[in-house]
């Protein structure tokens, strides 16, 4: 499988990860499917200590136990979960930070991380004393790189400004197209793009409106409302479902964009992990395919969380 360079660092990417949130907790059946992945040319797996509150952690350790080397591993800090009975709090602190990733390489079992990301954020942060956290734990080796997970235009401008994150994880899919407004801007500043959500809560899968759920059928998805989801999908489906299956049209939209380094789609099957390798090995979309799907679904923007 294609690798693609993280941003300015050292990291090659698979241009397909695994996002692990939905390995679910079966131990056996979740080291199936990474396996599968490594054996397919998968190199890049996604986590977060928030994620079954540190036992994805856990699970994703036992199954790459004897191919850490071989693998780009990530993982994600700043929702707090340890001082809270129920749920839990953002905690952007330097001595979190610090504290949480010991804890997390403890339930991966790895001496060092190759990518910590930040799990959101906000204008509120003390972006100054985040942004020295990563910093010093590059130094120390616990990690190699840092970037950060978020949709929040005025975190992204500030973190670009202010740190040398080489990723943003950012949802995108045809359905949600709002990260196109910052793709130059990331471009230009040599940071890569990592996509999750490619698949739009499995409304772009072969399933399609199949996987729409009640809150869906009820107040639409982002921008659209039910009918024009319908009208939209329909249409992709009419004009070029006939060469390209709903999966590979989504995956390779999203790996069309140059900023994109890899896109992650979660995957609770080693069936679904298959649709999705299939989807991604298959030739990318002509120019005439992006302008064309382009033209079928709606551009957006942020709205909120900006200057």
């Amino acid at each position: 499988m294609e690798k693609r360079r993280l941003g300015n660092s050292d990291l090659f990417v698979s241009k397909m990860g695994l996002g692990c949130m939905s390995l679910g907790t079966n131990e056996e059946e979740a080291k199936k499917i990474v396996q599968h992945a490594l054996e397919n040319g998968v190199n890049y797996l996604d986590t977060a200590d928030l994620y079954d509150f540190g036992k994805n952690e856990e699970i994703v350790g036992k199954a790459i136990r004897e191919v850490r080397d071989d693998i780009i591993l990530a993982t994600k800090v700043g929702n707090r979960w340890n001082d809270v009975e129920d749920g839990w709090r953002w905690d952007p602190s330097k001595k979190y930070i610090k504290s949480a990733v010991k804890d997390s390489l403890s339930r991966l079992n790895v001496d060092y991380l190759d990518l910590y990301q930040l799990h959101g954020g906000t204008i509120e942060d003390h972006f100054d004393e985040t942004i020295e956290a990563f910093e010093e734990l590059k130094d120390e080796g616990l990690i190699r790189f840092y970037g950060i997970s978020s949709i929040r235009p005025n975190v992204i401008k500030q973190f670009l400004k202010e740190s040398s994150i080489v990723s943003v994880m950012m949802q995108y899919n045809l359905l949600d197209r709002r990260p196109e407004e910052w793709m130059e801007l990331l471009k230009e500043h040599n940071v890569s793009i990592v996509t999750r959500g490619p698949l739009g809560k499995g409304l772009l899968s072969e399933k399609m409106l199949a996987k729409a759920s009640s809150k869906i059928k009820e107040n639409g998805y982002l921008n659209y409302s039910y009918q024009e989801l319908e009208e939209t999908i329909d249409s992709i489906h009419e004009k070029l479902g006939d060469k390209r299956s709903m999966n590979e049209l989504a995956l390779q939209f999203n790996l069309s964009h140059p900023s994109v380094a890899s896109v992650i789609p979660g995957a609770s099957s080693i069936a679904q992990l298959e649709e999705n390798l299939q989807a991604v090995n298959n030739p990318p979309l002509s120019k005439e395919e992006v302008d064309l799907l382009k033209q079928l679904t709606k551009p957006s923007h942020y709205e909120q969380h900006r200057d």
